[in-house]
């Protein structure tokens, strides 16, 4: 997780903060009851986690497609084995013409540079754990990862040590936790834990024209390539 880390926080102070980062389910974007310290990092940012339903990587075709193209130019390039500084100089280029150059028949044949600009949203001076209803229960979750619901201890997740949960009652006596924005888990009027769900949104095709400015490829510095497989 800390060599990814790094490397969102490079391109965050770089580009800015996004509203939302859409993922897969693997690491480490995702763990117990869908949440890591990844996730618990960018909820405090104000980030919205995002995940795509499991085993449907065509919910985010254009970041996919785009690997596609990326490993199809760095393999026919013959750069592989020959070293991080050599991998380097393919990605930079790949970077340089996906972006400035190749037009993106999506685009109205117009490139993602023409189209990007960095978000405005910069670094908070502190980062804050989210707030609930003033209806709902709240949990902080002890250092062990679990909460005490009633006479059982209930395990979350360790990556939210210290961190407050959200309980949210509904109508049925089913009890919704939430980590922010995160369904993280149901428990059930007889007391079962169901897995939690991600907020669903509408699926954005491989590509979307109204929504460019995602197909610009950031920076890859040497060494960052497999933190951020």
């Amino acid at each position: 997780m800390l060599a990814s880390r790094e490397v969102f926080d490079a391109a965050f102070v770089e580009f800015g903060l996004p509203t939302t980062l859409r993922t897969d389910n693997g690491t480490p974007f995702s763990g117990v009851y869908g949440v890591s310290a990844l996730s618990v990092w960018w909820v405090k940012l104000g980030i919205q986690p995002e995940r795509i339903e499991r085993g449907k990587p065509t919910q985010n075709g254009r970041h996919e497609r785009m690997h596609r193209t990326l490993k199809a130019d760095a393999i026919g390039s013959g750069a592989i084995g020959r070293g991080i500084h050599s991998q380097q100089r393919v990605f930079d280029r790949f970077r340089h013409e996906y972006n400035s150059e190749r037009p993106h028949e999506a685009l109205g044949m117009r490139t993602p540079a023409t189209f990007y600009q960095p978000s405005n949203r910069t670094y908070p001076r502190k980062l804050e754990s989210p707030e609930y209803p003033a209806d709902w229960l709240v949990h902080r979750v002890r250092r062990d990862g679990s909460i005490r619901l009633g006479d059982e201890d209930l395990f979350v997740s360790a990556a939210l040590r210290g961190e407050p949960v959200g309980l949210e009652e509904s109508s049925e006596g089913e009890l919704r936790i939430h980590y922010g924005p995160l369904h993280l888990a149901t428990v059930t009027a007889k007391g079962k834990l169901t897995r939690g769900t991600r907020r669903r949104s509408p699926t954005r095709p491989p590509h979307q024209p109204d929504d460019p400015q995602l197909e610009f490829v950031p920076t890859v510095h040497q060494g960052d390539q497999a933190a951020a497989e």
